[in-house]
């Protein structure tokens, strides 16, 4: 900043001189002379410097406030962990929705991270998805149906046509609060899904039975084939 005051006021006295010089001419001259002085060229040139070297060095305004080139964009915000105290636990006060909310807080209540409810239009089978304590990805499908409407194989084909694949699980569930049809629960067993019906639902919600994910666990005192 001291420099730039320095240059201005040494340009301003070179066009003070220059105009001093141009005022003597004049008097002398008179009207004998018909081109421009030097004086007058000299003053001109040395505005102009002056100009464009203020303009060159004017601080630039806002630079202060735009994001610093290389920092990644905000961060996406995080799943809002689900409420698990007994309202929300309670799935038999809910209608279709609120089963998946009340799903979705029985992982968090039983250490699952990045708990999220997916359930809509084209979800293609997953209504909630989790990440278990041991970090397996979980992906659970609700089926809140009344006592006589039980899951069909039908439903257990669609969920496994897409849970594993396309939601790449670890461990897939259907979680019903109704029950199976056999079909379904043979459907099931082949592929792997573990199914959770009312009963086992009730024993889960009452920490009667351990979480659904923890069937999958390996023994490790089980011996290696």
């Amino acid at each position: 900043m001291g420099r730039d005051v320095v240059l201005a006021v040494g340009l301003l006295g070179i066009c003070a001189g220059g105009l001093t010089l141009f005022l003597k001419t004049a008097e002398v001259a008179g009207d004998r002379g018909s081109g421009v002085p030097t004086a007058v060229l000299v003053a001109v040139a040395a505005l102009g410097v002056l100009a464009v070297t203020l303009r060159g060095r004017a601080p630039v305004r806002n630079r202060a406030s735009a994001r610093p080139a290389g920092l990644p964009d905000d961060p996406a915000p995080a799943p809002e962990v689900p409420d698990v105290g007994a309202e929300a636990l309670d799935h038999a006060a809910v209608d279709a929705d609120g089963f998946e909310h009340a799903v979705a807080a029985l992982c968090a209540r039983d250490g699952c991270t990045a708990v999220e409810v997916v359930g809509g239009a084209g979800d293609l089978g997953a209504d909630v998805v989790a990440v278990a304590p041991d970090g397996r990805r979980i992906v659970l499908q609700c089926k809140h149906y009344a006592e006589d409407n039980r899951v069909g194989s039908q439903d257990l084909q669609r969920f496994g046509g897409t849970c594993f694949t396309i939601h790449e699980a670890d461990v897939a569930v259907v979680v019903t609060t109704s029950s199976f049809t056999a079909p379904a629960a043979e459907y099931a067993a082949t592929c792997g899904i573990i199914c959770v019906d009312g009963e086992a639902l009730a024993a889960w919600t009452g920490q009667l039975t351990p979480a659904p994910w923890d069937a999958l666990t390996p023994d490790p005192t089980a011996p290696v084939a």
